[in-house]
């Protein structure tokens, strides 16, 4: 993913600077003595110096975000780690006063954008949680640039850090079927189940049924009622419905769009499905 947003980078700069019929090479080499003596033309190179997870948007605890699918599958997915990415840019040509206005239009490119548009990303980067944040030129990166030149065995030059933070998912997903009926049992506490089953005082069962009403009218306009409760069930995003404290047994969901006869629709707890088709 780090050679994507490379290759994204350098889409931006190219486009925000901008950099017309390839005048300006960009780089992402380390800046060595023997690497800029070999450059023939003026050059933009971001160094890739550092990459470490950006503690400040770690998550405190594991969090799982579902995605539901039309199959009747959920996948579950671990929220990823966010890392920064630390760039050192520097602007190579003959002329000082080159190196100079490169590096000033590289500068105000970066404050321009202050996240990388959608538009230049590729799909590896696409299921970001957040949008790709750039800050350039801020106080207290890089402290000792003498340090990592004299590891460069290079002359110092002025030099732009870019940060870059994004998301890296190290999780495996999980995909499942989604959970339509949940079965809560009550019964005496401190004694095993199957001594209870042997005795009349077997423990009370309800369930938690959920299901989809699919339909082209607006959701706004539907009504659903549980009628042998006479319970006004709410409906959610996408049609979604669930109804808690259930005995098994046969039971009637009425439908009611606006304008229209409500209509009837038999259930039987627990079901492997409880899906209307409106």
């Amino acid at each position: 993913m780090i050679h994507d947003l490379d290759e994204v980078l350098r889409k931006l700069l190219i486009r925000e600077i901008p950099i017309k019929n390839n005048e300006v090479e960009i780089k992402f080499d380390q800046p060595g003595r023997e690497w800029s003596a070999r450059l023939s033309r003026p050059t933009l190179n971001l160094f890739l110096y550092d990459v470490r997870e950006n503690a400040k948007l770690r998550q405190v605890r594991p969090t799982w975000t579902m995605e539901r699918h039309d199959d009747g599958t959920v996948t579950k997915r671990l929220k990823p780690v966010r890392v920064d990415l630390h760039y050192m840019l520097t602007a190579w040509a003959n002329d000082p006063e080159d190196e100079h206005r490169l590096l000033a239009a590289t500068l105000l490119a970066l404050f321009r954008t202050p996240e990388l548009p959608v538009e230049l990303l590729p799909e590896s980067l696409q299921r970001q949680p957040a949008p790709i944040a750039i800050m350039a030129a801020q106080e207290d990166e890089l402290k000792n640039p003498t340090d990592v030149w004299n590891v460069l065995d290079n002359e110092m030059r002025p030099a732009i850090v870019c940060i870059v933070t994004m998301a890296l998912d190290p999780y495996q997903p999980i995909v499942g079927p989604m959970v339509r009926t949940r079965e809560l049992r009550f019964g005496q506490a401190g004694r095993p189940w199957l001594e209870q089953l042997d005795e009349p005082d077997k423990p009370e069962t309800f369930w938690t049924i959920g299901g989809t009403i699919h339909t082209s009218k607006p959701l706004d306009e539907l009504h659903l009622t549980l009628v042998e409760q006479g319970l006004e069930v709410p409906i959610q995003d996408e049609g979604r419905f669930s109804i808690g404290r259930l005995r098994a047994g046969d039971y009637t969901l009425e439908v009611t769009v606006d304008g229209d006869q409500p209509q009837r629709y038999k259930i039987t707890v627990p079901a492997p499905d409880y899906d209307i088709e409106v």
